[in-house]
């Protein structure tokens, strides 16, 4: 900050004669009873020496003057007092009107001075016998004059300008040399008055000047503080809420929720977890910025549907939302997720879509409280169980999901030990030619037996790769896994030496993962034709981003046969056909299942057939338990088939064995 003096000279400069201002004023407060005392004196010695209407007289003149002085110099002040109370600057007046004022109070002394310079015609002349008294009285008055108008020298010297003037001029007059020796010292006492009132006003304005620039720093200390203050307040609020909505963010939600438990540790306490049903669409049809105000109306529409509940309500990211509640009175959990549910349709119904809502209900404890991660973790799996469930409903946290989070934690634990110890077998099921009943490929399938939850299911364990960040590992080990087994279909004397294998990869790890670079590095350090392999991928998947397409490009221009699972069930069943890298597709068991008695199905299935064949595209049926459904099958033409009928997944051993009783 640079120096206060070399900011604004002329703001220090109005300012010092703002301070001159109310100084002299206040000096003409003080001086004025003194001298009213000194003019009645003065009056009663003229009346008592025989001068009565003269000193009467003179004492009206006197008075006159000085009331004038003390009601526009009680005035001045009123009004510096009232603004300073105000707040606000006390020379709020401009540079021209305080002058203007220094100039009057000048103007009053000298008026007031030339009324004492009257003084002579009482005393004929400084002549009288009284003239020693008069002497005095005036001396003393203009010496009060100078000491108590010290800090602007033109008032006081207007004032004992023509007071001692009168008193020289009378002296010369009178002649005889006591009486101009006498107006000599009167001189010098002029000049004496004179030099002091000018010292007296340098020192004032100095220190004043000093004040000032002193006041001037400090209010700028203190601006500056409040800057820092504010921008402290702003960056904290920054850095806990959320800058779209103006609600807690997940730092602040996390902070907001310790606060509140360290304040209620006695409590029931409520946590709920919302996610928006429809949202995606929403920004899919009117673009993100219909978006960013659909989601400040649920903020503001949470915030009334909350009010009164002294609920700490947050943005946990994306279109999720977070709020920790004491339950009481009759606004149950249960209600409150009902109300919530009820009315979202209100708070974004003009954007003319609709959304839902569906929420994860967590009650608890105060006192046996998990860590805040652990309470999140749990409401999370409610809210997708209602996900789950149908979207646009609530789930309370109960024993079966508890239990639930329980298992998918131990096995998110043990999986990385699981995949380094090689726990985690692949089955294999095989593909058939109908017609010959050869075996044209086989399918990898993950299994595990976790010690304590026995199996788990492959969506299960490629879901906890992902959430513990291992995804990559578990992939690399399916491939090295898959590699050890092409090895063995090779042996001398095996029935499927030469077999393809296919392997499975879930959405996330295509979009996440560089499957194309993994899986060709992979198959070129172990020497392994790109032919073998088939990945199996679904609809979504087929059609997902362009770095999505451009890795299943790549797999497909290596020669890695890309093939589509559970064709029919997605919503953009024949758009993934015209995908120049899908090589196969496998028709969903839902379609096969019973459908020598479903001619709906057996339509489906027999355009899918046909559409294969149009576009070069093999078709599988998956899914085939039955002779009848294997007829039906054959009668539309469907030249691959895989299911229990045939052969169920089972470990690389017995599928060889099995492969090798086969007829030939």
């Amino acid at each position: 900050m640079p120096p206060i003096a070399s900011a604004d000279h002329l703001l220090l400069a109005r300012m010092v004669r703002v301070d001159q201002l109310v100084s002299v004023r206040r000096s003409v407060l003080a001086a004025m009873p003194i001298n009213i005392v000194l003019s009645c004196t003065a009056a009663l010695v003229a009346i008592k020496s025989g001068r009565p209407a003269m000193g009467l007289s003179w004492l009206m003149l006197t008075l006159t003057v000085s009331v004038v002085r003390i009601v526009t110099s009680r005035r001045l002040l009123e009004r510096s007092a009232a603004t300073a109370a105000q707040g606000g600057d006390t020379g709020l007046a401009n540079a021209h009107w305080v002058e203007w004022q220094l100039r009057l109070t000048a103007i009053a002394a000298g008026v007031s001075g030339c009324v004492w310079a009257l003084v002579s015609f009482l005393c004929d002349g400084y002549t009288s016998p009284q003239t020693v008294f008069y002497l005095t009285i005036v001396c003393g008055t203009c010496a009060g004059a100078v000491t108590y108008s010290s800090a602007y020298a033109l008032a006081p010297l207007s004032f004992i300008l023509p007071t001692l003037l009168s008193v020289m001029v009378s002296l010369v007059i009178a002649g005889g040399f006591e009486n101009v020796s006498l107006a000599a010292m009167v001189l010098l006492y002029f000049v004496g008055l004179t030099r002091g009132s000018l010292v007296s006003e340098k020192a004032f304005r100095a220190g004043s000047r000093l004040k000032n620039e002193a006041t001037e720093l400090a209010a700028r200390l203190h601006q500056a503080h409040q800057s820092l203050q504010a921008s402290t307040q702003a960056l904290a609020r920054r850095a806990s809420h959320d800058f779209l909505t103006g609600l807690l963010n997940r730092e602040g939600f996390t902070q907001a929720v310790a606060a509140h438990l360290a304040e209620h540790p006695q409590q029931s306490h409520c946590l709920m977890l919302l996610d928006l049903d429809g949202f995606k669409t929403v920004n899919d049809v009117f673009g993100h910025k219909v978006g960013d105000r659909v989601l400040e109306d649920v903020a503001r529409w949470l915030t009334n549907e909350l009010d009164g509940l002294q609920a700490v309500a947050g943005r946990w990211g994306g279109d999720e939302f977070a709020i920790l509640y004491s339950p009481g009175g009759l606004t149950t959990p249960e209600k409150l997720a009902e109300a919530l549910i009820r009315s979202i349709p209100f708070a974004t119904s003009h954007y003319g879509g609709h959304l839902g809502v569906s929420i994860g209900v967590l009650k608890f404890q105060a006192a046996d409280a998990l860590a805040f991660t652990d309470l999140i973790s749990v409401v999370d799996e409610a809210l997708y169980e209602a996900k789950r469930a149908g979207r646009n409903r609530y789930q309370v946290v109960d024993e079966a999901l508890n239990l639930q989070l329980a298992t998918r934690r131990e096995v998110e634990r043990d999986l990385l030990g699981a995949i380094q110890s090689r726990s985690i077998e692949l089955w294999y099921q095989p593909i058939l030619e109908r017609q010959n009943g050869r075996v044209h490929s086989l399918e990898a399938l993950i299994r595990w037996t976790h010690p304590r939850h026995g199996r788990i299911s492959p969506e299960h364990v490629v879901f906890a790769a992902a959430s513990t960040g291992i995804a990559e590992n578990l992939l690399r080990y399916i491939l090295d896994e898959i590699c050890r087994a092409m090895a063995q279909l090779d042996a001398p004397g095996s029935p499927l030496a030469g077999v393809p294998v296919a392997m499975n990869v879930s959405p996330r790890e295509m979009a996440q993962l560089a499957v194309d670079e993994i899986v060709l590095g992979t198959l070129a350090a172990r020497g392994i034709a790109t032919c073998r392999l088939q990945i199996e991928i679904t609809e979504e998947v087929a059609l997902d981003t362009q770095a999505t397409r451009g890795r299943l490009s790549a797999l497909s221009a290596a020669g890695v046969a890309i093939a589509v699972d559970d064709f029919g069930v997605g919503y953009s069943s024949l758009a993934s056909l015209r995908s120049d890298y899908v090589r196969q597709v496998k028709i969903d068991r839902s379609f096969i299942d019973g459908l020598e008695t479903s001619p709906g199905n057996a339509v489906l299935v027999n355009s899918i057939v046909q559409l294969g064949n149009s576009l070069d595209i093999l078709v599988v049926a998956e899914g085939v338990e039955t002779r009848a459904e294997l007829e039906v099958l054959t009668l539309l033409d469907c030249r691959l088939v895989q299911g229990y009928l045939f052969a169920r997944p089972a470990p690389l051993p017995e599928v060889m064995a099995w492969a090798a009783a086969l007829p030939n």
